[in-house]
Protein backbone atom coordinates (compact mmCIF):
# COMPACT_ATOMS: atom_id res chain seq x y z
CA UNK A 1 0.00 0.00 0.00
CA UNK A 2 2.00 2.99 -1.27
CA UNK A 3 2.01 6.19 0.79
CA UNK A 4 3.03 9.43 -0.90
CA UNK A 5 4.04 12.34 1.33
CA UNK A 6 2.82 15.42 -0.55
CA UNK A 7 0.72 18.55 -0.67
CA UNK A 8 -2.70 16.89 -0.89
CA UNK A 9 -4.29 19.92 -2.59
CA UNK A 10 -1.64 19.73 -5.33
CA UNK A 11 -2.19 15.97 -5.58
CA UNK A 12 -5.90 16.55 -6.01
CA UNK A 13 -5.23 19.01 -8.86
CA UNK A 14 -2.93 16.50 -10.60
CA UNK A 15 -5.57 13.79 -10.40
CA UNK A 16 -8.32 16.11 -11.64
CA UNK A 17 -6.07 17.19 -14.55
CA UNK A 18 -5.70 13.50 -15.44
CA UNK A 19 -9.49 13.13 -15.52
CA UNK A 20 -9.83 11.32 -12.19
CA UNK A 21 -13.00 12.22 -10.27
CA UNK A 22 -12.62 13.25 -6.64
CA UNK A 23 -15.17 12.69 -3.91
CA UNK A 24 -15.43 13.62 -0.23
CA UNK A 25 -13.64 11.50 2.34
CA UNK A 26 -15.53 8.88 4.37
CA UNK A 27 -14.29 10.05 7.79
CA UNK A 28 -13.30 13.29 9.51
CA UNK A 29 -9.62 12.42 8.93
CA UNK A 30 -9.96 11.87 5.18
CA UNK A 31 -9.59 15.02 3.07
CA UNK A 32 -10.81 13.37 -0.16
CA UNK A 33 -10.94 10.06 -2.09
CA UNK A 34 -10.28 9.27 -5.75
CA UNK A 35 -10.65 6.04 -7.74
CA UNK A 36 -9.16 5.02 -11.05
CA UNK A 37 -9.00 1.50 -12.48
CA UNK A 38 -8.23 -0.87 -9.63
CA UNK A 39 -6.88 1.79 -7.27
CA UNK A 40 -8.30 4.15 -4.67
CA UNK A 41 -6.40 7.12 -3.25
CA UNK A 42 -7.29 8.44 0.19
CA UNK A 43 -5.90 11.85 1.22
CA UNK A 44 -5.00 12.70 4.80
CA UNK A 45 -3.08 15.72 6.09
CA UNK A 46 0.28 15.68 4.26
CA UNK A 47 -0.06 12.31 2.56
CA UNK A 48 -2.03 10.18 0.12
CA UNK A 49 -2.46 6.45 0.74
CA UNK A 50 -3.19 4.30 -2.32
CA UNK A 51 -5.09 1.03 -1.98
CA UNK A 52 -6.38 -1.60 -4.39
CA UNK A 53 -5.21 -4.34 -6.70
CA UNK A 54 -3.24 -2.02 -8.98
CA UNK A 55 -2.04 1.09 -7.10
CA UNK A 56 -0.01 2.08 -10.17
CA UNK A 57 -3.27 3.29 -11.76
CA UNK A 58 -3.07 6.35 -9.47
CA UNK A 59 0.48 6.32 -8.09
CA UNK A 60 2.08 7.12 -11.44
CA UNK A 61 0.05 10.33 -11.64
CA UNK A 62 1.02 11.50 -8.14
CA UNK A 63 4.74 10.70 -8.06
CA UNK A 64 7.12 13.44 -9.12
CA UNK A 65 8.30 12.67 -12.62
CA UNK A 66 11.87 12.59 -13.81
CA UNK A 67 14.94 11.20 -12.18
CA UNK A 68 16.73 7.88 -12.26
CA UNK A 69 15.38 4.42 -11.50
CA UNK A 70 17.04 1.04 -11.20
CA UNK A 71 14.94 -1.67 -12.78
CA UNK A 72 15.28 -5.37 -11.93
CA UNK A 73 13.42 -8.03 -13.90
CA UNK A 74 13.05 -11.79 -14.12
CA UNK A 75 10.85 -14.24 -15.98
CA UNK A 76 10.57 -17.97 -16.23
CA UNK A 77 8.46 -20.89 -17.36
CA UNK A 78 7.82 -24.34 -16.06
CA UNK A 79 8.29 -26.72 -18.96
CA UNK A 80 10.09 -24.33 -21.35
CA UNK A 81 7.72 -23.72 -23.04
CA UNK A 82 5.08 -23.95 -20.36
CA UNK A 83 3.12 -21.83 -17.91
CA UNK A 84 5.13 -18.65 -17.46
CA UNK A 85 5.41 -15.79 -14.99
CA UNK A 86 7.22 -12.48 -14.68
CA UNK A 87 8.46 -10.27 -11.86
CA UNK A 88 9.99 -6.80 -11.80
CA UNK A 89 11.00 -4.10 -9.31
CA UNK A 90 11.65 -0.35 -9.68
CA UNK A 91 14.07 1.07 -7.11
CA UNK A 92 15.27 4.62 -6.42
CA UNK A 93 17.40 6.08 -3.65
CA UNK A 94 14.20 6.19 -1.57
CA UNK A 95 13.64 2.44 -1.90
CA UNK A 96 11.17 0.35 -3.90
CA UNK A 97 8.87 2.56 -5.96
CA UNK A 98 6.84 -0.22 -7.57
CA UNK A 99 6.89 -3.92 -8.25
CA UNK A 100 4.88 -6.33 -10.32
CA UNK A 101 4.22 -10.05 -10.65
CA UNK A 102 2.03 -11.62 -13.32
CA UNK A 103 1.29 -14.79 -15.24
CA UNK A 104 1.67 -14.51 -19.01
CA UNK A 105 0.29 -17.83 -20.29
CA UNK A 106 2.48 -20.27 -22.23
CA UNK A 107 6.00 -19.07 -23.04
CA UNK A 108 9.64 -20.08 -23.06
CA UNK A 109 12.04 -18.88 -20.36
CA UNK A 110 13.55 -16.33 -22.75
CA UNK A 111 10.15 -15.04 -23.86
CA UNK A 112 9.19 -14.62 -20.20
CA UNK A 113 12.44 -12.74 -19.50
CA UNK A 114 11.63 -10.31 -22.31
CA UNK A 115 8.03 -9.88 -21.14
CA UNK A 116 9.26 -9.04 -17.63
CA UNK A 117 11.67 -6.44 -18.99
CA UNK A 118 8.97 -4.92 -21.21
CA UNK A 119 6.51 -4.70 -18.28
CA UNK A 120 9.15 -3.05 -16.09
CA UNK A 121 10.08 -0.52 -18.78
CA UNK A 122 6.41 0.35 -19.30
CA UNK A 123 6.03 0.92 -15.56
CA UNK A 124 9.17 3.11 -15.47
CA UNK A 125 7.75 5.20 -18.32
CA UNK A 126 4.34 5.50 -16.58
CA UNK A 127 6.09 6.77 -13.45
CA UNK A 128 7.80 9.42 -15.58
CA UNK A 129 11.43 8.45 -14.99
CA UNK A 130 13.79 9.83 -17.62
CA UNK A 131 16.80 7.64 -16.78
CA UNK A 132 16.59 3.86 -16.38
CA UNK A 133 19.28 1.36 -15.40
CA UNK A 134 18.15 -2.22 -16.10
CA UNK A 135 19.59 -5.21 -14.27
CA UNK A 136 18.66 -8.82 -14.90
CA UNK A 137 20.17 -12.27 -14.51
CA UNK A 138 19.55 -13.32 -18.14
CA UNK A 139 22.85 -12.83 -19.93
CA UNK A 140 21.21 -13.82 -23.23
CA UNK A 141 18.63 -11.02 -23.05
CA UNK A 142 21.23 -8.42 -22.06
CA UNK A 143 23.55 -9.43 -24.92
CA UNK A 144 20.72 -9.50 -27.45
CA UNK A 145 19.47 -6.05 -26.42
CA UNK A 146 22.98 -4.56 -26.56
CA UNK A 147 23.63 -6.21 -29.93
CA UNK A 148 26.47 -8.45 -28.71
CA UNK A 149 24.37 -11.50 -29.70
CA UNK A 150 22.17 -11.87 -32.75
CA UNK A 151 18.52 -12.79 -32.30
CA UNK A 152 17.53 -15.54 -34.74
CA UNK A 153 14.21 -16.54 -33.15
CA UNK A 154 11.47 -14.36 -34.72
CA UNK A 155 9.46 -14.08 -31.47
CA UNK A 156 12.52 -13.00 -29.48
CA UNK A 157 13.57 -10.63 -32.27
CA UNK A 158 10.18 -8.89 -32.08
CA UNK A 159 10.41 -8.62 -28.29
CA UNK A 160 13.96 -7.24 -28.55
CA UNK A 161 12.71 -4.55 -30.94
CA UNK A 162 9.99 -3.64 -28.42
CA UNK A 163 12.58 -3.38 -25.61
CA UNK A 164 14.88 -1.20 -27.71
CA UNK A 165 11.95 1.09 -28.61
CA UNK A 166 11.06 1.45 -24.94
CA UNK A 167 14.68 2.12 -23.96
CA UNK A 168 15.03 4.79 -26.65
CA UNK A 169 12.17 6.75 -25.03
CA UNK A 170 14.40 7.45 -22.00
CA UNK A 171 17.00 10.23 -21.94
CA UNK A 172 19.60 7.78 -20.64
CA UNK A 173 19.62 4.02 -20.15
CA UNK A 174 21.88 1.09 -19.38
CA UNK A 175 21.32 -2.65 -19.26
CA UNK A 176 23.57 -5.11 -17.47
CA UNK A 177 23.75 -8.73 -16.42
CA UNK A 178 23.84 -9.33 -12.67
CA UNK A 179 24.16 -12.57 -10.66
CA UNK A 180 20.90 -14.24 -9.60
CA UNK A 181 21.59 -13.24 -5.96
CA UNK A 182 21.50 -9.54 -6.96
CA UNK A 183 18.14 -10.10 -8.65
CA UNK A 184 16.49 -12.05 -5.84
CA UNK A 185 13.41 -9.87 -5.33
CA UNK A 186 12.41 -9.93 -9.02
CA UNK A 187 13.11 -13.67 -9.08
CA UNK A 188 10.83 -14.18 -6.05
CA UNK A 189 8.06 -12.18 -7.74
CA UNK A 190 8.38 -14.25 -10.94
CA UNK A 191 8.18 -17.46 -8.90
CA UNK A 192 5.08 -16.16 -7.09
CA UNK A 193 3.49 -15.65 -10.52
CA UNK A 194 4.55 -19.15 -11.60
CA UNK A 195 2.91 -20.59 -8.49
CA UNK A 196 -0.36 -18.95 -9.61
CA UNK A 197 -0.01 -20.13 -13.24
Amino acid sequence: MPTIECDVDGARERLESAGVSIEAGNTDHERWRASRGEATAVAYDGKVVIQGANPRDIEAILRESGGRVHLYWDGGSRGNPGPAGIGWVLVTGDGIVAEGSDTIGEATNNQAEYEALIAALEAAREYGFDEVHCRGDSELIVKQVTGAYDTNDPVLREKRVTVVEHLSSFDEWTIEHVPREANEHADDLANEALDRA
